[in-house]
């Protein structure tokens, strides 16, 4: 838990202090909790700082375990590179594990930032009632903190089951070693904060844009509430969300997705995270990690249209897989949106014609350096989730509209066959490569027999799975499938309690 004690020190410009006020002098002339958490400005601070780690979230660690993991997209190998990677054993269902830890990196990324968040909010609301300043602003600050704090142990309590649940600020290393809460534990408080941050929170058209606002929240909620299958008070809150009307479908969908610099939180974002091409260290670069390698320059450059393409070599991920592409129904408009291919002079693999990932291709001044937004909560999914709540309480009239009104988008008519399939297959295709595909197997309980058939379809055809020819899978690929993903073992060795 090393990470999560000193995480405060770290990520904002103060440092922990001691709570015996009466005992403890602090200088005036430094930052420490009582002089730093006093204005609105400061919290304000405060708050930006808590959503910095989204960013990291996104840009690498998330892809990876919440879209590599499933059918949706798949590792492309570059045989000449030579290196079994963390993203591979995390494609391949091939994670090591022992004891329920695991030393994977991208799993200790992902565990390390969603804490960071957690730490940075829980040090804004455990002073933010007894500060003075404007009750309004108050309200909007506290209410970005325990959307936050909801939010990231919803993330972790989906790729985990149980973890540490931190409330307070970590003063100590006793502090730090927390046992672990479960899953029921854990939804408790998630839902007590989203319920909190409802309440507080403003809607879309009054807060600042990129913030979470009062949609975000009830559709963080609706979301917990479908992953407990409480069908509903998901609808109760997603109709709240409709009826709102501060949100509404794209014309087209590949306008739903943000530029480079422009189209940013338009009227479809719900929730979306923020990115900014520059040297402010505010950019992404998760474009970069899903192109197929080695890649050219000259490749490079007639992808992202930079002044200063250069050569990627290494490993491709999240390469959209035969399963993901044969998904589309014909005439589906959104497949040209969200699938391009390109080719790759130096692959291995057959003729180098790859498919990629279109729906973030869109061009920037300089190499590894974008800005363009990552989506969190589309007001699509809102439709969906609205129907799926529909349709498990048994009203499928009502349902088929909000259905209808995603696929009329996307250039398609009334589904046919089982109401409930025709749903989850929308999803599917219309939130593709938004790290939404793993989670929704977990959630319906198909995740162990989708990716044990998607594994026999990889090992019986590996040229189809982007392998080269005569290039084997390894002998571990498929044989760790399971639900959750191990705890990192970088804090199991600071807390005894994993």
């Amino acid at each position: 838990m090393k990470k999560i004690f000193y995480c405060i020190v770290a990520s904002m410009t103060f440092l922990v202090s001691s709570c015996d006020d009466e005992l403890t002098i602090f200088p005036e002339d430094s930052l420490s909790v009582p002089t730093f958490f006093k204005t609105e400005t400061d919290f304000t601070q405060a708050v930006n700082g808590a959503y910095v780690p989204l960013r990291l979230i996104n840009d690498q660690a998330k892809p990876y375990l919440a879209e590599m993991h499933s059918d949706n997209t798949y590792f492309a190998r570059n045989t000449a590179f030579g290196a079994t990677d963390n993203q591979e054993d995390i494609a391949d269902h091939s994670i090591p594990s022992d004891g329920g830890i695991t030393a994977n990196r991208w799993v200790k990324q992902i565990y390390e930032e969603y804490y960071q968040i957690v730490a940075r909010t829980n040090q804004i609301l455990t002073t933010i009632d007894e500060a003075e300043f404007d009750e309004t602003a108050k309200a909007n600050l506290k209410g970005q903190a325990l959307f936050l704090r909801a939010y990231s142990y919803f993330e972790l309590a989906q790729l985990f089951g149980s973890v540490p649940m931190h409330l307070e600020p970590v003063l100590d290393r006793d502090g730090a070693a927390l046992p672990l809460s479960s899953e029921d534990e854990l939804y408790v408080q998630i839902i007590e904060d989203a319920r909190a941050a409802i309440g507080l929170l403003p809607l879309k058209s009054d807060q600042e844009a990129g913030r979470a606002t009062l949609g975000a929240a009830q559709t963080l909620l609706a979301n917990v509430y479908i992953v407990r299958e409480q069908w509903s008070e998901a609808e109760t809150l997603l109709k709240a969300v409709v009826a709102s009307n501060e949100y509404m479908l794209m014309p087209n969908y590949e306008d739903a997705f943000s530029g480079n610099s422009e189209n940013k939180n338009n009227m479809e974002s719900v929730f979306e995270i923020q990115y900014r091409e520059g040297a402010e260290g505010l950019n992404g670069n998760f474009l970069y990690n899903f192109l197929p390698r080695p890649i050219t320059a000259e490749e490079v450059g007639a992808i992202t249209g930079t002044s200063n393409p250069q050569p990627v070599n290494g490993e491709g991920n999240n390469i959209p897989t035969p399963d993901i592409i044969d998904a589309y129904e014909d005439g589906d408009l959104r497949e040209d949106a969200s699938i391009m291919y390109v080719t790759i002079s130096e692959s291995f693999w057959e003729d180098g014609v790859y498919p990629i990932i279109k729906k973030y291709v869109e061009p920037h001044a300089l190499h590894g350096n974008h800005g363009m937004n990552w989506p969190v909560y589309r007001y699509s999914e809102v439709l969906l989730f609205l129907a799926e709540a529909l349709e498990e309480q048994g009203k499928a009239g009502e349902a088929l509209p909000y259905l209808n009104e995603v696929r009329t988008r996307a250039g398609l008519g009334e589904p046919t066959g089982d109401l409930s399939e025709a749903i989850f297959n929308e999803r599917r295709v219309e939130l593709a490569f938004e790290n939404k595909r793993w989670f929704d197997l977990v959630r319906t309980g198909r995740a162990i027999d989708v990716i044990t058939a998607h594994g026999n379809k990889i090992k019986a055809n590996p040229v189809d799975y982007y392998y080269p020819a005569g290039v084997e899978p390894r002998g571990n690929v498929f044989t760790n499938i399971s639900e959750r993903y191990a705890l990192p073992a970088s804090e199991s060795s600071l807390n005894p309690n994993f």
